[in-house]
């Protein structure tokens, strides 16, 4: 039986009670029906599923009982960074889903000179929020209990990297997967995906002083919603947990 996993921005732990948030509660009493007495599976992102049982439920508010913690396991041993060029709408909202459900550690959204979307100020901190949640998402829905960060919005040359292999998306890099070597297997890679119109000399050049390597993904240009999904899964295939 599929069990449902709602996400907490709380401490927890055994024996403790807490209050569930209001979007928990009314996820868990007026979207799924639960009654007091029921349980549940609460996680907050320490890597821990937590069962829980119900003893208030309301619509919009409610307590449960942590009763026991059970570690997951299914974290990839590939530390994967996706760099993504900020795409339009729900293109975006589809890449952070599909990579949180592959394994992704982090994902940066990053302006690039091609990109369509610009993000400053309070536009920028509701669109990165949102992404958040989408993430928060893929996280229940997956069965992660670790939460890829995401980044705020940022620039090419201010983008928080901090992995020893570092590649590029482009369709005319002469290395591939074939060709490329990992001293071992628990590694943490980045890997930045241009946007819409793919990157421009000047992201190349940025990329390129932060220590980027041009990859290749067979011979067809990819549309930047397919490109850096179908790169993790193949990073993962060759080296991580797939």
């Amino acid at each position: 039986m599929r069990v449902t996993r709602t996400f907490v921005d709380l401490p927890l732990q055994a024996g403790v009670s807490v209050q569930l948030p209001d979007d928990a509660a009314a996820h868990l009493g007026r979207v799924l029906r639960l009654q007091p007495g029921d349980t549940c599976v609460l996680f907050n992102g320490d890597g821990n599923d937590y069962t829980a049982r119900l003893a208030e439920i309301g619509k919009k508010a409610g307590t449960a009982v942590v009763e026991s913690a059970q570690v997951r396991t299914n974290e990839s041993p590939l530390r994967i960074t996706l760099i993504q060029g900020i795409a339009r709408g729900d293109k975006m909202d589809w890449i952070l889903q599909k990579a949180t459900e592959l394994g992704v550690a982090q994902i940066v959204p990053v302006h690039s000179q091609r990109g369509e979307v610009k993000l400053d100020g309070e536009r920028a901190r509701k669109r990165h929020e949102h992404w958040r949640q989408v993430v928060i998402s893929a996280c229940e829905q997956s069965g992660r209990a670790t939460v890829p960060t995401v980044a705020p919005p940022c620039d090419l040359v201010s983008m928080p990297i901090d992995a020893p292999v570092c590649l590029l998306l482009e369709p005319t890099a002469g290395a591939d997967l074939r060709t490329l070597k990992l001293q071992n297997a628990a590694v943490a890679i980045a890997i930045a995906i241009g946007p819409e119109g793919g990157w421009s000399e000047r992201d190349l050049s940025q990329l390129e002083a932060a220590g980027f390597s041009g990859l290749r993904l067979g011979p067809r240009i990819l549309r930047t919603e397919t490109a850096g999904i179908a790169a993790i899964a193949a990073l993962q295939a060759h080296f991580g947990d797939f």
